[in-house]
């Protein structure tokens, strides 16, 4: 049986802008013949449906952070502030962003940082069949991106970052991670059975975004699918994702290359300070609540995990520490900087 989705996933079907109606009627050439055809139609329904749910979509759920498109993330942007403004006139929308983050680059190892922006955008979308691709394409930088390097777990970058050229780490994170992320504007790719695509970029109909497990049969809703890279003495917190009914499972198909890791479940509120604490240098440990489920993932196996949560929002923490979880990273004399890396491949769903 599909899940149904959860209330802010829901939501999601309106910022799509065509959501109130066009899928009720989803392929049909009815609808989508008129809209595709006229640019003031698709500004009238995403100015009007779409615009006012930007923020609640952003402020949802962190944003991988990567080096390449295809190369695994490396870290992640949570969006904590979120405002926006449209222009009727010039058929643009502007976001106001700020949020924390962490990321991993060697020598510094893990960093924290914190960012503001504002990004102009000239949005569009397209129906196509049963999909719906929504451009936001990058009219202006507006403001920033400010960009607050915290963190800095190597202390010998941490003494030298403001001064050159080490006071170039901040830059190259603001820069080239987050401020890319975001300047090269962005594709979704929504379909109400299977879920919501995000790439960076445009992607034009029918292509579709690169994701390390096909999902093109599953009727599933799919929160992430991607490959992440966790160093010895790191950890990623996946999602928030949503449980929205009594019933409702996320199911997880994983796999790890490299060292063995934790996977452990926490809700939100246990996860968002645990969070911090990483982020912002504190002492690497357990979290302060509870451990709802999880345990030891080993390399070279790809496993299919069904973890039964009552609603509400969870990250799923995927740890290659000593410090929580029963896994510890295997000593790597090769690498003086830490031990072994593990680059895991997931699939996280909403099911029955």
């Amino acid at each position: 049986m599909t899940a149904r989705k959860p209330s802010r996933v829901r939501g999601a079907a309106l910022t799509l802008a065509v959501m109130v109606v066009a899928l009720s009627f989803a392929g049909c050439p009815c609808i989508s013949g008129p809209v595709n055809a006229s640019p003031a139609l698709r500004w009238f329904l995403f100015s009007n449906f779409a615009a006012s749910k930007i923020c609640p979509e952003m402020l949802k759920s962190g944003m991988s952070l990567k080096m390449q498109d295809r190369a695994p993330a490396i870290g992640r942007f949570f969006p904590m502030q979120c405002t926006y403004s449209v222009d009727d006139n010039a058929k643009t929308v502007t976001v106001h962003l700020g949020g924390t983050g962490y990321g991993y680059l060697q020598p510094a190892k893990r960093v924290g940082f914190s960012l503001t922006a504002s990004v102009e955008y000239r949005p569009d979308f397209q129906i196509a069949g049963d999909d719906i691709y929504l451009w936001g394409k990058l009219n202006r930088v507006v403001q920033g991106p400010n960009f607050q390097l915290g963190y800095v777990e190597n202390p010998v970058v941490d003494v030298m970052a403001n001064m050159p050229p080490f006071g170039s780490l901040a830059n190259f994170l603001g820069s080239q991670v987050v401020s890319g992320f975001m300047s090269r504007g962005f594709t979704v790719v929504y379909n109400e059975d299977t879920g919501k695509e995000f790439t960076l970029g445009t992607l034009l109909p029918p292509s579709k975004p690169h994701r390390p497990f096909d999902v093109t049969s599953t009727e599933y809703y799919t929160f992430a699918n991607e490959v992440i890279e966790v160093n010895a003495q790191q950890r990623d917190y996946l999602g928030p994702f949503e449980v929205a009914d009594s019933g409702q499972s996320i199911q997880l198909k994983i796999s790890t290359e490299g060292a063995p890791v934790d996977v452990m479940i926490v809700d939100k509120v246990t996860g968002d300070v645990w969070r911090d604490q990483y982020q912002t240098g504190k002492p690497l440990g357990p979290p302060l609540g509870n451990v709802l489920a999880g345990g030891p993932l080993q390399p070279g196996i790809t496993e299919n995990r069904k973890y039964p949560l009552p609603p509400g929002l969870y990250y799923v923490v995927i740890d290659n520490t000593s410090a929580a979880g029963l896994v510890s990273p295997p000593i790597n004399i090769l690498n003086p900087l830490g031990g072994s890396a593990a680059r895991v491949s997931y699939l996280a769903q909403l099911v029955e």
